[in-house]
């Protein structure tokens, strides 16, 4: 999936970041991007490379903890990082991030009005907005009985007798215990023990059924038929359903949650100027519609225009609108919730 109808001049690339960033001018031309695995196009990677000179060198990870843990070490020098709206407040606490002022970038403009300033970020000081979407489930309706399953967490955590062993859940706990969470009628940052009682109790009676717990190579998972059913992002749903139609995505009725994910960069960045002149360029629209045609997830930008046409006729992407209720925003825990889910994944996965 290709954008071709806008086009950013190089000359005027070049101006905006003149006038904005000559203070960096000193830097290197390199920038360290770590990002989540599979979540940005290699190509679009190219594009901005030749446009600025900036080489740009990208590791992934799989999940917010990683990238929490990897911060907190004090051993990564990256520029770049995106983490989910769940753990901002947390990293900006710590003081783990470097004020950025996303606001002041010139194309902060084409940010869409519902991401500006966001209560995480007020004032979009740390960060800018990425991807957002939705965790719920994917299934191959071709290959469950009588074709369909239904719109409930049940289905994933108390699966029919045919499709014991061939399910798979995320490696991630924040997703794994958010998703129990709403199935029992939980708050997901709950400080009860007993509510975390509750949830390791069905997490643990879920596990036997499980083939696996994995948040890499989810579309192919899916696509391939290693797997019936999945915990899936809609994003990745949506790109296995072009490889085999017959997969669909559940909006569970008890609730699912809704992700956002954003460009922020650590305080120890290496190329702090590098890193503003990549998050200016990743807020035109072009750029941002680029990013949700490879890899199908909407953006904050206001690109909706570019879109392919062929991920607006999915339901993974396109929500239904009487699903819309159904979607429960990712909230930062407290540290005692935390604590908690910390000792239900350990016991779980011990």
């Amino acid at each position: 999936m290709k954008n071709k109808n806008m086009r950013y001049g190089i000359a005027g690339l070049a101006l905006s970041c003149f006038t904005v960033f000559t203070a960096q001018a000193a830097e290197p031309k390199e920038l360290f991007f770590y990002n989540w695995t599979d979540y940005y196009p290699v190509d679009l990677l190219a594009k901005f490379e030749k446009e600025t000179g900036i080489k740009v060198t990208m590791d992934g990870y799989d999940s917010n903890e990683t990238l929490l843990a990897k911060l907190q070490a004090g051993g990564a020098a990256y520029d770049v990082i995106v983490p989910s709206q769940s753990i901002m407040r947390t990293l900006i606490n710590q003081d783990l991030l470097l004020e950025i002022d996303a606001s002041a970038l010139p194309n902060f403009q084409y940010v869409k009005p519902a991401f500006r300033d966001p209560s995480f970020d007020p004032g979009r000081k740390f960060s800018a907005p990425y991807l957002w979407g939705t965790t719920g489930f994917s299934y191959d309706s071709a290959r469950v009985p009588g074709g369909k399953l239904d719109d409930s967490w049940k289905e994933f955590f108390e699966p029919r007798k045919e499709l014991q062993g061939q399910l798979a859940a995320l490696d991630t706990s924040s997703s794994v215990i958010n998703a129990a969470s709403h199935y029992l009628n939980v708050d997901e940052c709950s400080e009860n023990p007993q509510d975390a009682k509750r949830i390791l109790e069905l997490l643990q009676k879920q596990k036997p059924f499980l083939k696996m717990y994995s948040s890499d190579n989810t579309v192919d998972r899916m696509a391939s038929g290693e797997v019936i059913m999945m915990q899936n992002w809609n994003g990745s749903t949506a790109r296995a359903t072009l490889q085999k139609s017959t997969i669909k995505y559940v909006y569970p009725k008890e609730g699912l949650a809704m992700f956002q994910d954003n460009f922020a960069v650590p305080k120890s960045a290496p190329h702090p100027g590098n890193a503003k002149i990549f998050i200016d360029w990743m807020m035109k629209p072009e750029n941002a519609a680029a990013v949700s045609n490879a890899i199908a997830y909407a953006n904050g930008i206001q690109s909706d225009k570019l879109i392919d046409a062929k991920w607006r006729v999915m339901d993974a992407i396109n929500m239904p609108d009487e699903f819309a209720s159904r979607l429960r925003p990712e909230k930062e825990c407290s540290n005692k919730a935390r604590e908690l889910q910390d000792r239900i994944w350990a016991k779980l996965k011990g």
